[in-house]
């Protein structure tokens, strides 16, 4: 393992601190893009142009995949935090 001091041991942190972001956001960001997409496909087909039929939907899918997957979201940042903060110690020697 790098010692404390060395700057691979803080690109390791940067990348796991962006493994925990994209882990984080990719049960949100999935499911609107899925929307978005067949939100635009039934646009396209009916010649429907209103933007608000595509961003109401795509707020209610939003809302569910946090009401599903916000519990684990937040463990997931909570152990990250708590990951670092005992981190600290080994990187002030």
């Amino acid at each position: 393992m790098d010692s404390a001091g060395s700057p691979d041991y803080f690109i390791g942190i940067a990348q796991q601190a962006m493994w925990i972001l994209a882990l984080a956001s990719a049960p949100i960001l999935i499911p609107a893009l899925v929307a978005g997409i067949i939100l635009g496909m039934i646009q396209a087909a009916t010649s429907i142009n209103e933007q608000t039929l595509s961003f109401v939907p795509k707020l209610i899918v939003v809302g569910i995949a946090l009401a599903l997957f916000g519990g684990a979201i937040l463990m997931l940042l909570a152990d990250f935090t708590r990951e670092i903060f005992a981190r600290i110690p080994d990187m002030l020697r």
